[in-house]
């Protein structure tokens, strides 16, 4: 081979390679969205079905609520394998393709489907982190009414590159390969705020609240208290920031994400993901699976009382049937 020809072969790899990285770009703005609609990217819209009917983009395909449809109500696992392989086949997504997934501004549940195809082999998943807010915003083009697909058959096969088990989590515990990041909210951390038999955290985690990927971190509260009209507050801080929020962490290191059931964990993976951290991980059960394990190491532990717990119930069921037959006596 000629100098020439050695030169332009190298050239069209490292071109090739800077494609790849381009396409494997994790989040993408509304410009980046428009580009990829018009070289017929697949698009899914992870939304309750009278929000994809209300409002959607262009060509999106839908599977109902996608966190509901996919997972376990109680364990908040997947569903089994051929289970999944049939919703994703009858709504017609095919995790071969390369995928924008989206929803409502902010929310975990676009990085969760990014999560899902990653997990049953997808290589090539974005997620639209302004969702439909941003589109609209921008005064583009919708379409309207329920999901129309072509189903496909669909075989996966899980990919546990993207995830980790509680006894992968066991054995990671107090590894200086391996940080840890929960997601979940402060109380959660401190134990104050329990979600399982107990509450706490696993030891040497850094708690990094997946809502501080957000420009104002406080919208949800801002919008139920009224205080803000929008919930644009939940677009995603500015590179900048980002990169200050995740300093203390290297990028080089195995990441484990965890929070309650691994919903949040997937926004943070994926902006992890974003900045270049090279080896990022959920720990799919997360909190739901380790809190509820007895022999698993934690720290701020606190337990679940449930006797208090039934004493609320019971008082309130009390104060629920006289209500009742307040109303019932009003109504005579």
């Amino acid at each position: 081979m000629s100098k020439l020809s050695w030169r332009a072969c190298t050239l069209g790899v490292a071109l090739w390679s800077l494609a790849g990285a381009v396409s494997a770009q994790v989040i993408l703005d509304t410009a980046q969205v428009r580009e990829a609609l018009a070289r017929g990217v697949q698009v899914w819209d992870v939304r309750a079905d009278k929000d994809y009917a209300r409002a959607h983009l262009p060509g999106a395909r839908s599977a109902g609520d996608a966190a509901s449809a996919l997972r376990e109500a109680n364990s908040e696992d997947f569903v089994p394998t051929a289970e999944i392989a049939r919703i994703l086949g009858a709504a017609g997504i095919d995790p071969a393709r390369e995928t924008i997934v989206y929803g409502t501004r902010g929310t975990w549940q676009p990085y969760f489907g990014r999560y899902a195809l990653r997990y049953f082999g997808a290589d090539k998943v974005s997620v639209y982190h302004d969702g439909m807010e941003g589109w609209q915003t921008a005064g583009l083009p919708v379409e309207t009414g329920p999901a129309r697909a072509t189903p496909i058959a669909l075989t996966l096969t899980p990919s546990p590159a993207v995830a980790i088990t509680t006894e992968e989590m066991l054995a990671r515990v107090g590894s200086q390969d391996v940080q840890i990041v929960d997601a979940r909210t402060p109380g959660e951390f401190a134990g104050t705020d329990i979600r399982a038999l107990r509450g706490g955290h696993i030891p040497g985690a850094v708690n990094i609240p997946y809502e501080m990927n957000w420009a104002d971190p406080e919208t949800l509260g801002k919008l139920a208290r009224r205080q803000v009209a929008d919930n644009r507050g939940m677009s995603l801080k500015a590179d900048a920031q980002l990169e200050a929020l995740y300093a203390k962490l290297d990028r080089d290191k195995e990441t484990v994400v965890y929070c309650q059931s691994g919903a949040r964990a997937s926004q943070t993976a994926g902006v992890l993901e974003q900045l270049g951290f090279r080896n990022v991980r959920v720990y799919d059960s997360s909190w739901l699976g380790y809190g509820n394990r007895l022999d698993a190491p934690a720290e701020n532990v606190t337990f679940f009382n449930v006797g208090a717990l039934n004493s609320r119930i019971a008082a309130m069921q009390r104060r629920i049937d006289t209500l009742e037959k307040e109303l019932a006596a009003a109504r005579k």
